[in-house]
This record gives C-alpha cells, structure tokens and sequence, in this order.
C-alpha cells in the first residue's frame, strides 16, 4: 500500500518510470498519499536515466479524490494538508521534467481528475469515468484540470451536476489518446510512453518545458484560486453540512466507490 516507483528496462520500455499508487480500496489518498505521490513524481523527473513517467494505479479504480474521512476526523488541519498535497502532487504532474502518461482505470474522480487533467497524455481503459464530485461532498476544486479535458460549457455542466463522462467520450474531445480494455490498459500506456521515450532524452526535456511555457492557463494559479473557495466553504460551515449528508446517504446505500 502507499506509492512505488519501478522502472521496467526492457526492449521499448527502456526509459520509462512507472509511479504507481495503491491506497485500497478506492484509492482516496490521504494527506501524506499526496505528499509522496508528489515525491515520486518528482523524483522521476529528476533522474536523467528517464525520459517519460507512466502514473498508474492498482485496484478498481485510478483515484477517488482526498480521504473525506480523514478531513471530517481531523478538522481544518487535514483540510489544510489535504489541499497543499493535492498542490503538491498537480503541479509535480504538471511540471515534472519529462512527458506524464496517465493510464486511468475504473473511476478517476476528484483529485484524480487534477492528476490526468496534468497529465502530458491519458489512456484510459473503457470502464473509466471522469469527474467533479466535489459540490455533493462538501468542497471545491479542480475545475482548471477539467478545464484541460472537456470545453468550457461541458465542463460547467459536469461540475454544477456533478455527473461524469466516459473515456470514450473525452476521446471524441481530443483529451484521451487512447481507449484500451480494461486487461490491456497498462500496455496500452507504457506502448505510448515507450513512443516517447524513444526520443533523445535532452529534446525531450526541452519540449516539455517549450509545450508548458506556452500554457495559456498558469493551472498553479488557477487551483490555488479554487482552493480558498474549498477554504472559505469548509469555514463558513457550508462543507461540513454537505459532507455529512453526503456520509448519511452513503451509509443508506451501503459500500460503494
């Protein structure tokens, strides 16, 4: 459990991280989740031997967001530290030194929408969804990396809904690369990725930091915005009372996501 780095060095392969994260069992990260996922990232930039990062994630699905429970138990401090972790972890995506290669299974929802909307490419598997929960579970955030995936009228939809879309449907978008089986996904992701890696490593650092230069959303900026209106709904009481409907109803219907 927590966050591994492995680095498979065969054949095409050759070059590439592989940063994977496993918090059963929906992979809600904790604040210290973020913190080392951040880590991971960022020290798989860093390594001169890595010329493209595949994120990943192990059981049913790609990320479930912050660890709600964590914040109702531990108050404004776990609010605090989930929303610097979720900072850290969307900016070391966004600004990690080489391309990123989300491979996104199952729901990706949430924070996990920050990480592939960061993301340089996603390939999903045909049972991923994507989405903004956030107005049913007390918080705000993340719409600059929906923002990154859908138009701007889909994206308010979706956020105001709370609803969520198919891979197959970001892939008519343009923000998919590719739509693999389920069984197939983590191939799918390391085939582009080993595409990429198979560049010269220099120029592709230099790509990477030309494509983001020339961002026309600062997505540091952006979400930090976002995240004093997380901070202002959490002290105005707002998020609490949402949160707490939000845990009656789900201990009504029973295990879930």
């Amino acid at each position: 459990m927590g966050v591994s780095t492995s680095s498979p060095e065969k054949g095409a392969e050759k070059g590439i991280t592989l940063v994977t994260v496993d918090f059963p069992p929906v992979n809600a990260l904790p604040v210290h989740g973020w913190f080392a996922l951040a880590d991971a990232v960022r020290a798989a930039g860093r390594d001169p031997g890595t010329r493209c990062v595949v994120l990943a994630a192990e059981g049913r699905g790609f990320n479930a967001g912050v660890d709600i429970k964590e914040i109702q138990a531990h108050g404004p401090g776990a609010l605090i530290g989930a929303n610097r972790g979720c900072f850290e972890a969307f900016a070391a995506v966004y600004e990690c030194e080489v391309p990123v290669v989300a491979a996104v299974q199952g729901f990706c929802l949430g924070g996990g929408v920050g990480l592939a909307g960061n993301a340089d490419v996603i390939v999903a598997s045909e049972d991923a969804v994507f989405g903004l929960p956030e107005l049913d579970r007390g918080a705000l955030g993340a719409a600059t990396h929906l923002a990154r995936l859908v138009p701007q009228h889909l994206l308010r939809a979706l956020y105001y809904t709370s609803r969520t879309v198919t891979a197959a449907e970001l892939q008519a978008h343009g923000s998919v690369w590719r739509v693999a089986p389920a069984g197939e996904l983590r191939a799918a992701a390391l085939e582009v990725a080993g595409e990429i890696a198979a560049k010269d490593g220099e120029l592709v650092r230099l790509a990477k930091a030309a494509i983001n230069g020339i961002d026309p959303v600062d997505v540091r900026r952006s979400y930090r915005f976002e995240q004093g209106f997380t901070y202002e709904a959490s002290v105005g009481g707002v998020a609490d009372r949402v949160r707490d409907a939000f845990g009656r109803v789900a201990r009504e219907e029973g295990p879930g996501e």
